[in-house]
C-alpha cells in the first residue's frame, strides 16, 4: 500500500506547478533521480514553498566559518530524531551518511548522540543543539566559551542555532502532512549507486 505524500493537496502533475517551482523540483530529480516528497507536500503553497527553500539554501549551503556539510547534517539527524519526524530522520540521514562517507553514522545519532561514533567537537556541537531546542536554551557566556573551545566560531555559533530553528519548523510541518520519506533515502550512503544512462 502507498502512502499519501501528504494530507493536504499536493499537484496531480508537475505542469500544474508555477514555473519556478517546476524548475526547481525538476532539477533536483535530475539530480537525485526522484522527487523527495517535501518538495510535493510544500508546493500546495508556493509562496511558502519558496521562502522554505530560500532560508533552506541560505543554511545548509552556505560556506560556513568552520561548520562542515556533514556537521550541519548531524544536526538535523539529532534534532529531528528528537522531535520524532520520520522523514527528516531519514532523507537528512541519507545525506549524512554521503557527506560523512559513514553509512551508521545516522543511525548513531538518530538513537543517541552521545554514544555515537564521534568527536568532542560534535558532541559538544549536539549538546548545544539540543540543549537550544528542547531546553529552551540560550547562548551565554559559558556556551559560547564551550563551543568556541572546540573550535566554532560566532558565526557557526549562529549556524547552529539557525539550523536547529529551521528544522524545527520543518519537522512540524512534515509532521502535521504526514509526509512519509520517500523509499529511495533508506538505501542511499548504504549502497552504491546504480550507474546513470
Amino acid at each position: 500500500m502507498t502512502m499519501p505524500i501528504s494530507r493536504f493537496p499536493v499537484p496531480a502533475a508537475l505542469d500544474d506547478l508555477p514555473a519556478d517551482l517546476r524548475e526547481r523540483i525538476l532539477a533536483v530529480q535530475d539530480k537525485a533521480g526522484f522527487v523527495p516528497n517535501v518538495f510535493l507536500m510544500l508546493a500546495h503553497r508556493p509562496d511558502e514553498f519558496r521562502a522554505f527553500f530560500a532560508w533552506h539554501d541560505a543554511l545548509m549551503l552556505r560556506e560556513s566559518d568552520s561548520l562542515s556539510m556533514a556537521e550541519k547534517e548531524m544536526i538535523v539527524v539529532a534534532t529531528s530524531a528528537r522531535h520524532g519526524c520520520l522523514y527528516c530522520v531519514v532523507a537528512h540521514g541519507a545525506v549524512l551518511r554521503i557527506y560523512s562517507k559513514d553509512p551508521h553514522l545516522a543511525d548513531q545519532l538518530a538513537i543517541n548522540h552521545r554514544s555515537a561514533a564521534i568527536g568532542a567537537r560534535q558532541r559538544t556541537m549536539l549538546d548545544f543543539a539540543l540543549y537550544l531546542s528542547f531546553e529552551h536554551g540560550t547562548l551565554d557566556d559559558a556556551w559560547q566559551a564551550r563551543l568556541e573551545s572546540v573550535g566554532f566560531s560566532l558565526d557557526d555559533i549562529w549556524d547552529i542555532g539557525a539550523i536547529v530553528a529551521f528544522f524545527s519548523l520543518s519537522n512540524r510541518l512534515v509532521s502535521l502532512a504526514a509526509t512519509p520519506p520517500n523509499p529511495e533515502f533508506y538505501l542511499m550512503g548504504r549502497v552504491p549507486r546504480p550507474p546513470r544512462d
